[in-house]
C-alpha cells in the first residue's frame, strides 16, 4: 500500500502543463512528505485527487486525504469519517478539514469545533505555522479532540406507517461563507429528534452530557483562542521591534563609516600639522643662532651709527649668492617701476621703454632662477644639520 502511494504522489505531482496540480514547485517534495508521513500512521487516510469548488466558482483539482480518524471513546475504538484537502497554498497555509458523516450518522450541535455544515476548526488549524506543522500531528490533535467529544452521533430511524413511502431528495448542507464548497461532499439527512426527553447519545455510545463538562468545554476552547490571539499580537510586536532594531543597526553602521573617515582626516591632518612644526623649529634654531652672533654687534653707544652692509654679513657663500640675487632682483623690480612712471608721463618714447624692459625681465628670470636653486641646496643642508644633530640625542637615550 505504502508503495502504490509513493507511485500515485510521484505520479500527479510530477505533472506538468493544464493537468499539474496547483501548487508551488519548491512546495511539492513537502506535500508528498506529509502525505507519505501520514498514510504510514494512519492507512485508514488515502491521498486522492478531486476536484474543488471556490466560493467564486472556480474548479481546480486538488489533492485530498479521505478515510477515517480512529479515536478512543470509554475504551472503545471508533473511526470518524473525515475530509482533508490541501488548498493551493498548502503548506505553507492550514489545510481544510471536514467531518464525512455517512448517511447513518448526524452531526452534534452544538459542537466546539465542528459546525453544523461538517467543517472542522481546531486550534492546532488557527496556529499552524510552516514548516513545523504537518498532517501527521493535524491526524492525531484530530482524534484527541475527537475522543474527547465526539462530533457525531448515530441517527435514529423513525417508524414508518407506510410501507412503500414516496423517495423525498435528501437536502445537502449549506457550507459556512467562510469556506468553499466541496463537489464529492456527501449530502446530510436532516436530524430526526426523538420524543423522549433526553438528548441522542453520542455515535456509537450512550453517554448523557454533563453540563460543568460543557461549561468546562467551552471556558478552555475561549482560553485557548485567547491566547492564541495574544501571542500573534506579540509576534506582531516582535516583528516591529525587529524592524526598528534593524533600522537602528543600520544607522550605527552608516555612523561608523563616517566616523572611520573622519579619524583618518584628523590623523592625516596631524602628520601635516608635525611637518609645519618641523619646518618652524628649524626656522627657529636658524634665527636664534643668528641673534647669538649679531647681539655683540649692537650697543648702546653704536645703535644710531649702524652700517646696514655690516650688518647683514653672509655666514656662507650660499647665502652671499641668495642675498646679491635677491638684492639684484629687487632692484630690478624698482628699474620697471621707474620705467613704467616715465612712460606713462611721457618722459621716454614707448619703444625705447619696451626694449628696456624686455632686456630687465630677461636679467629678472636669470636672478630668480639662481635664487630658486640656492633655497633649495639650502635646504637640503638645513634638513642634513638637523638630522646629524638629532643622532646624538638617540643614542644616548
Amino acid at each position: 500500500m505504502a508503495q502504490y502511494t509513493q507511485q500515485f504522489l510521484n505520479s500527479v505531482l510530477s505533472q506538468r502543463g493544464p493537468a499539474a496540480l496547483p501548487y508551488a514547485e519548491d512546495m511539492k517534495w513537502h506535500i508528498r512528505q506529509h502525505l507519505m508521513h501520514l498514510v504510514e500512521a494512519y492507512p485508514s487516510l488515502q491521498p486522492k485527487t478531486a476536484v474543488f469548488t471556490h466560493n467564486d466558482g472556480r474548479a481546480v483539482n486538488l489533492l485530498q486525504a479521505d478515510g477515517t480518524v480512529p479515536m478512543s471513546f470509554q475504551g472503545v475504538t471508533y473511526n470518524i469519517p473525515v475530509l482533508i484537502w490541501l488548498m493551493e497554498s498548502y503548506p505553507r497555509h492550514a489545510p481544510l478539514v471536514f467531518v464525512n458523516p455517512t448517511r447513518d450518522m448526524i452531526i452534534k450541535r452544538p459542537h466546539p469545533f465542528v459546525s453544523p455544515n461538517g467543517v472542522v476548526s481546531i486550534p492546532y488549524l488557527h496556529s499552524w505555522l510552516f514548516p513545523s506543522s504537518n498532517l501527521l500531528e493535524l491526524t492525531r490533535n484530530l482524534a484527541h479532540f475527537f475522543a474527547r467529544d465526539p462530533p457525531l452521533y448515530s441517527q435514529r430511524k423513525p417508524s414508518n406507517p407506510n410501507p412503500n413511502p414516496t423517495p423525498t431528495p435528501t437536502p445537502s448542507p449549506n457550507l459556512n461563507p467562510a469556506y468553499a464548497s466541496v463537489n464529492s461532499s456527501p449530502a446530510i439527512p436532516p436530524r430526526e429528534y426523538s420524543p423522549s426527553p433526553t438528548p441522542p447519545p453520542p455515535y456509537g455510545s450512550g453517554r448523557m452530557e454533563d453540563p460543568a463538562e460543557v461549561y468546562k468545554k467551552n471556558a478552555i476552547n475561549k482560553l485557548v483562542a485567547d491566547l492564541n490571539g495574544d501571542i500573534r499580537e506579540m509576534r506582531k510586536g516582535s516583528e516591529g521591534q525587529m524592524e526598528g532594531a534593524f533600522g537602528a543597526q543600520a544607522v550605527l553602521r552608516r555612523r561608523e563609516e563616517e566616523l572611520r573617515k573622519g579619524v583618518k582626516e584628523m590623523q592625516d591632518e596631524k602628520e601635516a600639522l608635525e611637518q609645519q612644526l618641523q619646518m618652524v623649529l628649524m626656522n627657529t634654531d636658524v634665527l636664534e643662532g643668528w641673534l647669538r652672533d649679531n647681539q655683540g654687534k649692537l650697543d648702546g653707544n653704536k645703535a644710531d651709527h649702524v652700517d646696514l652692509d655690516e650688518a647683514f654679513e653672509p655666514c656662507d657663500v650660499l647665502s652671499k649668492q641668495m642675498l646679491d640675487c635677491t638684492a639684484s632682483d629687487m632692484a630690478v623690480e624698482d628699474t620697471i617701476y621707474a620705467l613704467d612712471k616715465a612712460v606713462q608721463e611721457g618722459a621716454i618714447p614707448f619703444d625705447q621703454y619696451l626694449r628696456s624692459v624686455r632686456l630687465l625681465s630677461r636679467e629678472q628670470f636669470f636672478h630668480r632662477a639662481t635664487a630658486t636653486k640656492v633655497r633649495a641646496v639650502q635646504m637640503q643642508a638645513q634638513v642634513a644639520s638637523m638630522a646629524s644633530r638629532s643622532l646624538p640625542q638617540n643614542a644616548f637615550s
